[in-house]
C-alpha cells in the first residue's frame, strides 16, 4: 500500500490490494488505504501527478530506487517470489535524478494521492484521486447529469444542446462489477464538448467504474454499492445536488432521507447481464468494489490442499 501511494496512488491498486489480502485473509480495509495515503507522500514524479514519463522513471532508478527511498516504511524481512527478502532484493539500489524520484523531505505535492468517501451516494465507499484533481473542486456541490449507460453517455455527451454547465456533476451508473459488467475503464468521463469549446478542463464525474493509473480529473470512482444492484447512485435523478467535501471524506445527494427511502422501494432491478455461460457465474460470485471484485469463492472457505497425481 505504502508503495502505492509513493507512486501515485493508483485507483485500481485499491481493488487489486484488497482482493489479494482477501485471499490470503489479511485483515485490509478499505478505509486502511485513505489512513497511508495520509502517511506517505507522493514521491514518483510521473504523469498525471508529475512531470516526468514512465521511461524518465526507469532511468532515475525504477522502482527499486522508490522503495529504498521507502525502506523505514516497509517490511523489509517479507519473502518474496525471487527467494530473498525484501531488504535483500533493493539492497544497493540508487537514485539517480532526486527531481523524478523525490527525497522524503521534497515530495512532488502536499496533496494526497488517494481518498475514501462515504456518504449517503457511497456507504460502503467511493475511491478519489485528490493529486490528479482539480484543488478548487475538492469541495463542491453542483446539479447532477445523469447517464444511464455507457451508450447514453456517448450519445449525448458532445451534443449542442446538452443543459450542462462547469458546476455539474456528471454522473455514469451501469458500470460497476456486475452492471459494467467487470467494472471496466469508464470513469474518465470526457468533458462535454460545448464545456470543452469555452476552456473548462476539469469537472466533478461520478461512477461506480473504474479508470486507468494515467488517468486525471476529479472523478470518484468504485461508488459501491454499485448502481446495478440498487445502490444510491441508482436513485440520482438528474437536477438532483450532490455535494462533494474531500476533506470530510463526503459524498452525499442532497435529499432527505425519506425521499430517498421512497426512490429506493420503486426501484426496480435490471435483467442479469448474463443468463448462462461464465457471464452468469461471475455475477453469482463476484463482490464489490470495496471488497476487491474478487470472487467469493476465492475468498471464503479454507485453503484447498494440492491434488494427489497418480
Amino acid at each position: 500500500m505504502r508503495l502505492a501511494m509513493a507512486y501515485g496512488g493508483s485507483t485500481n491498486a485499491a481493488v487489486h490490494i484488497l482482493a489479494m489480502a482477501g485471499r490470503a485473509k489479511v485483515d485490509v480495509k478499505l478505509d486502511d488505504l485513505d489512513t497511508v495515503a495520509r502517511e506517505v507522500p507522493l514521491l514518483a514524479n510521473v504523469r498525471p501527478s508529475g512531470d516526468y514519463l514512465m521511461e524518465d522513471f526507469y532511468y532515475a532508478g525504477g522502482i527499486r530506487a522508490l522503495m529504498a527511498r521507502l525502506s523505514h516504511l516497509l517490511e523489509g524481512d517479507a519473502p518474496t517470489v525471487s527467494g530473498r527478502t525484501l531488504a535483500e532484493n533493493i539492497a544497493g539500489a540508487e537514485v539517480y535524478d532526486d527531481d523524478v524520484i523525490r527525497p522524503l523531505d521534497n515530495p512532488v505535492s502536499d496533496q494526497q494521492t488517494m481518498a475514501i468517501l462515504r456518504g449517503n451516494l457511497a456507504p460502503t465507499g467511493a475511491v478519489l484521486k485528490p493529486i490528479a484533481a482539480d484543488p478548487k473542486l475538492l469541495n463542491h456541490t453542483g446539479p447532477a447529469l445523469v447517464f444511464e449507460d455507457y451508450n447514453d453517455m456517448a450519445a449525448r455527451i458532445d451534443q449542442d444542446d446538452l443543459e450542462v454547465t462547469a458546476d455539474s456533476v456528471l454522473i455514469l451508473r451501469n458500470s460497476g462489477p456486475q452492471g459494467g459488467p467487470g467494472m471496466p475503464e469508464w470513469g474518465m468521463l470526457p468533458i462535454p464538448r460545448k464545456l470543452l469549446q469555452q476552456g473548462v478542463n476539469d469537472m466533478v464525474r461520478l461512477s461506480d467504474a473504474r479508470m486507468s493509473g494515467t488517468s486525471y480529473g476529479t472523478c470518484v470512482l468504485h461508488i459501491t454499492p454499485e448502481s446495478f444492484v440498487g445502490g444510491p447512485l441508482a436513485l440520482v435523478r438528474t437536477g438532483d445536488m450532490i455535494a462533494l467535501d474531500v476533506p470530510n471524506r463526503r459524498l452525499d445527494l442532497m435529499i432527505d432521507d425519506d425521499e430517498l427511502e421512497r426512490r429506493q422501494a420503486a426501484w426496480t432491478a435490471p435483467p442479469p447481464r448474463y443468463d448462462r455461460g461464465f457471464g452468469a457465474i461471475y455475477a453469482q460470485h463476484v463482490t464489490q468494489a470495496d471488497q476487491g471484485c474478487d470472487f467469493v469463492i476465492l475468498r471464503d472457505g479454507e485453503a484447498v490442499p494440492e491434488p494427489e497425481i497418480h
